[in-house]
C-alpha cells in the first residue's frame, strides 16, 4: 500500500462525487471565532456545500483569521452575510433546504437516527450559546451528536464537520435511483 500522489487522490475523490446526491448547505449562527469559520470553511468545501450563510456577527470569509485556517478554500464555497439567522433560515427553506439545527437540547434527536437525504441545510451555532431560541424554532428538525466520554460537548468546527460528514454519508449509502 502506498499513499496516493494528486492524480490518485483525483480519482478516488472523483467516484464520491459521482455517487452524491442532493445539495447541502450551512447557516453558521453568530458564530464569534474566525479560526473556527476558517476550519468549517475548509470543511465545507471538503463536502461540497453548495452555499454558506454567515448571520449575525459571524466573521466573513475574508477575515484575517478566517482566510489563515481556511487556506484558500472558502474560494470554493458561495457564500452571504445575513443581519440575523432566521433571515438565513428563511432564504434556505425557500431555496428548497429542510434546515436542521445541530444543537444539544431536549428534543433533538441523534444525528444518525434522521432521515438526510434531499436537500439539506444545517444550522451551527456559536461556541458557548448555541443556535439562538429563535433560530432553533424556525428548523425543521433538530439533532446532536452522542458523546460518549466525560466531555459532553466538541468544538464547534469538529461538530460542523462530523456532521457534514453524517449527510454525505446517508447520501452515498442511500440506494440510488435508475
Amino acid at each position: 500500500m502506498k499513499q496516493l500522489d494528486g492524480t490518485g487522490m483525483k480519482r478516488l475523490h472523483r467516484k464520491w462525487r459521482t455517487v452524491t446526491t442532493g445539495k447541502l448547505a450551512l447557516i453558521l449562527d453568530g458564530l464569534g471565532t474566525p479560526v473556527n469559520v476558517g476550519s468549517i470553511a475548509r470543511s465545507a468545501a471538503a463536502y461540497r456545500v453548495d452555499f454558506v450563510w454567515l448571520a449575525g456577527p459571524t466573521p466573513h470569509f475574508d477575515s484575517p483569521g478566517v482566510a489563515k485556517t481556511a487556506l484558500g478554500t472558502d474560494r470554493f464555497l458561495e457564500n452571504a452575510p445575513t443581519s440575523t439567522s432566521l433571515e438565513a433560515i428563511e432564504a434556505a427553506k425557500k431555496a428548497g433546504y429542510r434546515v436542521i439545527g445541530i444543537e444539544l437540547a431536549d428534543q433533538a434527536e441523534p444525528l444518525h437516527d434522521m432521515t438526510l437525504t434531499g436537500d439539506i441545510c444545517l444550522v451551527i451555532g456559536h461556541e458557548d450559546h448555541g443556535i439562538g431560541k429563535a433560530a432553533i424554532a424556525a428548523c425543521d428538525a433538530v439533532a446532536y451528536l452522542p458523546m460518549l466520554g466525560k466531555v459532553g460537548s466538541l468544538n464547534v468546527a469538529i461538530a460542523a464537520s462530523i456532521a457534514l460528514y453524517e449527510v454525505r454519508r446517508q447520501s452515498w449509502t442511500s440506494p440510488q435511483p435508475d
